[in-house]
């Protein structure tokens, strides 16, 4: 492991900001990680000759990984030291985006992101448990809000980087770009990122470790392959069965032993349940829009994946203006009444977005999307500080861990349930539609009620006379759902503006 130079109080303080520039390069490529491999898929699947399964399995492995050792990483760098456990994570990342690089099959690339995956569980709790330590009280905020800003950003960025590097070198760019930024963070973090820990000595919680990754996997899992396979087909119904006797397992555990991974009564304290669920509900409603969106833009528009990526450009900046935002309106008006004012736009501006058409103009769509994210920017840091603040700053990387993990399972299941809803509506549009074409295969018929990228592809095989009338019900098919999962999202920012008033206390300073 690198040896550390030691850094003073002093030392620490002047150079909190660089400190945090660093941290800012390990916080984008994890998150950039999470969605710059889509675009490359089509690549992949050539390169490699990947199944539809292998392709999922090289996106999910990364997920699952991620959001299983979250809660265990960021107790553990409580611990061992959180600076040490960045630079494990560091470098875990960068060996494993080496070693996809030179994958030359589909199940070699997946054990990279299987890796790629643990070391970003390292690396996320450990730099925010570093900013909450090394900033002063007057400052923390401030710096959280802006790594809340990063995350939005590295999600919305993600895929127009794909675009450009698929564009200008191949399939392998999207990994190897990772390689660079991690030898820089690195390096600069040798002399910039101090070390800290929690100063009580704390046995490791072996069967609650266990215990939690094993329910959070089973939960994760159980989420993304309900929207792939159904959730009545028994693997789904087993994981997730599996989930709620492992968590009960866990909870019983962790109220039974007397040093605990997680100490159960910290969600005892309103500020931290109201605001982890908050930012679960957020999340539930962000990646389940960015899964329509990505349909929308390819398929409805038509626009090429660079072309998409550019048209996610208003999401980052609106998601990290309304981060930064949200700092001086928190302590202005309170958490309370920031998050509730979040919820309330986010519940009105889906409510327009759900009248969108075929042939709505970007114009209309870029502003939306902007308005949206910035209401979701100022829910996420708010919320993330009121975690932090109801968390011992000695155990800064739990809570930090709490917080991305409300983040994680919110993701999940926003792209289960929202995307289940939305192909289950179009499913149904469809096969009722075309019940009315004879002269279509049954066969082909399935497939064109699948997803509307399906029938997108098969448009070549029916008889010239329907296809421009079947893809028009194809493309009708997918925004009757997306008017669905739309409303939807506007129905559960109402409910997170209702736990957010009724629930989160009202202080318009953090505690610390």
């Amino acid at each position: 492991m690198i040896k550390q130079q030691s850094l003073d109080q002093a030392q620490i303080l002047e150079r909190r900001w660089w400190t945090f520039a660093v941290l800012a390069l390990a916080i984008l490529i994890v998150v950039i990680d999470h969605t710059i491999l889509n675009v490359a898929l089509p690549s992949i699947q050539q390169a490699l000759g990947a199944t539809l399964s292998e392709l999922q399995w090289m996106v999910d492995a990364y997920i699952l990984a991620f959001a299983m050792l979250l809660l265990t990483m960021g107790t553990l760098c409580d611990r061992i030291g959180r600076a040490t456990m960045l630079r494990a994570g560091m470098l875990l990342f960068g060996a494993a985006s080496l070693a996809a690089v030179f994958s030359i099959s589909a199940w070699q690339l997946i054990l990279a992101r299987v890796f790629m995956g643990v070391g970003a569980a390292m690396i996320m709790p450990a730099t925010l448990a570093i900013i909450t330590n090394i900033f002063p009280d007057e400052e923390r905020d401030k710096a959280i809000a802006i790594w809340g800003a990063m995350n939005g950003v590295g999600v919305a960025i993600g895929p127009l980087l794909g675009g450009i590097l698929i564009e200008q070198f191949t399939w392998n760019a999207v990994f190897f770009i990772n390689v660079p930024i991690v030898a820089i963070a690195l390096i600069s973090g040798i002399f910039l990122v101090p070390n800290s820990c929690d100063p009580e000595s704390r046995r490791v919680d072996v069967p609650g470790t266990i215990l939690s990754a094993l329910t959070l996997s089973a939960l994760v899992f159980g989420l993304i392959k309900g929207s792939d396979w159904g959730w009545s087909d028994p693997v789904v119904l087993g994981s997730l069965t599996a989930a709620i006797l492992l968590g009960y397992l866990f909870i019983w555990w962790e109220r039974k032993t007397t040093d605990p991974m997680l100490d159960l009564q910290l969600f005892s304290n309103p500020r931290l349940s109201t605001a982890s669920a908050c930012i679960s509900i957020m999340t539930v409603a962000m990646f389940g829009m960015l899964f329509g969106l990505t349909m929308y833009m390819q398929f409805i528009k038509n626009y090429a994946v660079l072309e998409t990526g550019v048209r996610f450009l208003p999401m980052a900046f609106g998601y990290a203006l309304g981060s930064m935002a949200s700092n001086k309106a928190a302590v202005m008006w309170g958490t309370r009444k920031v998050v509730t004012a979040g919820f309330l736009g986010m519940m009105a501006l889906s409510a327009v977005v759900s009248f969108w058409q075929i042939d709505t103009p970007y114009w209309q769509i870029g502003l939306l999307l902007f308005a949206v994210s910035f209401c979701m920017g100022n829910i996420m840091t708010p919320c993330l500080n009121a975690v932090l603040g109801a968390v011992p700053k000695s155990r800064a990387g739990l809570g930090s861990a709490i917080g991305n993990m409300s983040f994680q399972l919110g993701g999940a299941l926003g792209v289960a349930a929202l995307g289940a809803a939305l192909s289950s509506v179009y499913r149904q549009k469809m096969v009722s539609a075309l019940t009315a074409f004879s002269d279509i295969p049954v066969n082909i018929a399935g497939i064109a009620a699948e997803s509307v990228g399906a029938a997108l592809r098969i448009i070549a095989m029916l008889p010239a006379g329907v296809r421009e009338e079947i893809l028009l019900l194809a493309k009708q098919g997918f925004m009757n759902g997306w008017q669905i999962v739309a409303l939807a999202i506007s129905v559960l920012a109402l409910a997170g503006a209702v736990i957010a008033l009724k629930f989160m206390p009202e202080l318009k300073k953090q505690q610390m």
